[in-house]
């Protein structure tokens, strides 16, 4: 071969692994196909989160903070690094559960709606209520604009009415448009209904863009709606396939794709055609170029939606039917992950890009209410409707060769054929790398690279990445106090002539008589600790008649030990024991200790029955 050693597996297939040995230096080319098998993808639920009853989630930008909304009105932000709580926001003007949480661009600001119809801005670093806005209808989520690093405007989505934009600051409301014939100020008429039947007002959804240009609203008609976030106008329209309810429009991070999950139990992915930067301008340009003769003001936003969006994989579970809840991309916008809406499942599906089933995530058996994909991680933070936040993490195996990458495994020792010239050792060239090396050069220790995942448009120095964790107290530990009580009543019962204790009879080599049954232990801790009696009543099983003849039966038993002058149990006494032997008249005598009998026998009786046998 050459000089070049090929190296097998078990199986008996090219490409084992050979540890502690230098692979040969024709390696074989990875594979350029995309392994789905092989992505990262969290697998497992590595632990949960818990505090109050949590309702729903989401992560800042940079993925180490979480905040999560609760059943009693509060927000705590939880810093995911060290899994400690950060911060914790009440307001006593609101106890309602609340319904979503958002963050700002830099994490300084975050909005918590609630179901008491409020909206409240909370200032992260100070903690302080900033604003409280209450509207006419209960919001399900809002989102604070993407574009501005202190917003003062949010998008909400409103259980029975079309979405709004709010400002926080002045408390007015603009409603969006949720059809191709609206101006966009004013709501429709209560009496309309639509194709499917569906009242005018079923929750929509709505999001903006990644920088907040636009806004993509998807009505129960099955169409998206995009909306100019200044103009309040539509620009252009994309019906979906089977026109059913729009539940959720979510952006992928990147704002490259974008997901709907609509009522017939499909989760559509569009690629989003429009650039990331002017988005808006973009689309302009489109409906200025576009002087095609429509029918109608209808089929021409139509032409200009399909130049915005372009559908790419539709995804559904073609066997169970299930509804989806909380659908959203990973953080490089490579998967597709949606939770089943079904009572007592916690089950997670995750696709890839193309629309193929690549894995399902069982979990406990609470039904899933919220989900939030970790920006840059393969992590899953889901909540139960138990108030859980579970974190779903990928499994690590030990890879031993990452510390050689030189080196390859093998699961068995296989034999080694080197090169004639593997280890040779080559001076000169050993000495041309020493001279190529600037050990001169200034190395710059001051300049902070920029993260890969962030362009300069989106970096600031301003921005909030971690908060102190608030030390939490450990519960006070009452063991301590119940050893000392039982010190002092170990000292009282010497004081008072009671028998030593196990402690002082093992020094002095005394023996220690056991405890007759496990009735007799149970009785001795309950007359010692009554208090513990009390606590633990409920616990504790009633005797019944015979357990209590037994249990009186077995205190009969109990031998009393006597006590002599010098404080040691008195030994008792023995008498010599004449016997017979082998019929002789001759007699064997032998040392008898006596026994009490039935625990009442007394010694002088115990010397008659001896004098009885003797006279016999």
């Amino acid at each position: 071969m050459d000089g070049e050693t090929h190296f097998f597996n078990v199986v008996g297939k090219p490409g084992g692994f050979l540890f502690g040995a230098r692979a040969s230096s024709r390696r074989r080319a990875p594979p350029t196909a995309f392994d789905p098998l092989q992505g990262d993808f969290p697998e497992t639920i590595e632990e949960f989160l818990q505090h109050g009853n949590m309702k729903c989630i989401a992560f800042n930008r940079r993925g180490t903070l979480l905040a999560a909304g609760c059943a009693n009105g509060s927000c705590v932000i939880w810093d995911f690094e060290t899994r400690g709580l950060a911060r914790e926001f009440r307001d006593k003007d609101c106890t309602a559960p609340i319904t979503s949480v958002s963050w700002s661009k830099y994490g300084h600001r975050l909005l918590a709606s609630a179901t008491d119809k409020s909206l409240t801005l909370w200032n992260v670093v100070t903690g302080e209520k900033i604003a409280r806005i209450t509207l006419q209808q209960t919001p399900l989520h809002a989102r604070l604009h993407p574009g501005s690093s202190i917003p003062s405007v949010c998008l909400a989505c409103p259980l029975s009415s079309a979405p709004i934009l709010v400002d926080l600051n002045t408390g007015s409301t603009i409603v969006l448009p949720v059809s191709a014939s609206d101006s966009g100020n004013v709501p429709l008429p209560n009496s309309r209904k639509f194709s499917d039947g569906s009242p005018p007002f079923t929750p929509t959804a709505a999001t903006f863009d990644k920088n907040g240009e636009l806004i993509y609203v998807g009505n129960s008609k099955g169409e998206i709606l995009i909306v100019d976030s200044k103009g309040i106008q539509v620009l252009g329209l994309i019906p979906i396939p089977g026109g059913t309810v729009v539940k959720d429009i979510v952006f992928s991070r990147d704002g490259q794709y974008l997901l709907t999950n609509s009522n017939d139990r499909v989760i559509r992915v569009y690629e989003n055609i429009l650039p990331i930067n002017g988005s808006g301008k973009e689309i302009e340009k489109i409906i200025t170029n576009n002087n095609n003769d429509y029918e109608s003001k209808y089929e021409k936003l139509k032409a200009n939606g399909a130049r915005c969006l372009v559908l790419s994989c539709e995804v559904s579970d073609a066997i169970a039917k299930v509804q989806w809840k909380a659908p959203c991309f990973s953080g490089d916008a490579e998967w597709i992950v949606g939770a089943s809406a079904s009572k007592g499942e916690h089950r997670l599906h995750i696709w890839d890009r193309a629309g193929r089933l690549i894995k399902i995530l069982e979990g406990p058996k609470e039904a899933l209410i919220d989900l939030a994909w970790h920006p840059f991680d393969p992590t899953i933070a889901s909540v139960s409707v138990a108030g859980l936040t579970y974190i779903w993490a990928k499994e690590h195996v030990e890879n031993w060769s990452a510390f050689a990458p030189d080196f390859i495994e093998l699961e068995e020792n296989e034999e080694y054929v080197e090169r004639e010239d593997e280890f040779d050792i080559n001076a000169y060239a050993e000495r041309v790398e020493e001279l190529m090396i600037d050990q001169d050069a200034e190395i710059d220790v001051e300049t902070c690279e920029k993260n890969s995942s962030f362009s300069d448009f989106d970096d600031s120095a301003d921005e909030i990445i971690y908060l102190p964790a608030i030390p939490c107290p450990d519960a006070p530990d009452e063991q301590p106090d119940k050893c000392l009580v039982s010190s002092s009543k170990l000292e009282d019962s010497n004081h008072s002539g009671s028998p030593p204790s196990s402690m002082d009879a093992v020094q002095n080599g005394l023996a220690i008589p056991p405890a007759s049954s496990p009735l007799e232990v149970v009785d001795n801790s309950m007359a010692e600790e009554p208090s513990a009696e009390a606590a633990n009543a409920k616990r504790k099983r009633r005797l019944s008649a015979k357990g209590l003849e037994m249990q009186q039966a077995e205190k009969v038993k109990k031998p009393p030990i006597k006590m002599s002058s010098n404080g040691k149990p008195s030994k008792p006494k023995s008498k010599p024991v004449v016997e017979p032997v082998n019929g002789n008249s001759s007699a064997k005598i032998k040392q008898q200790v006596a026994e009490p009998v039935n625990g009442n026998s007394s010694a002088a009786d115990i010397d008659d029955e001896a004098t009885e046998d003797d006279e016999m």
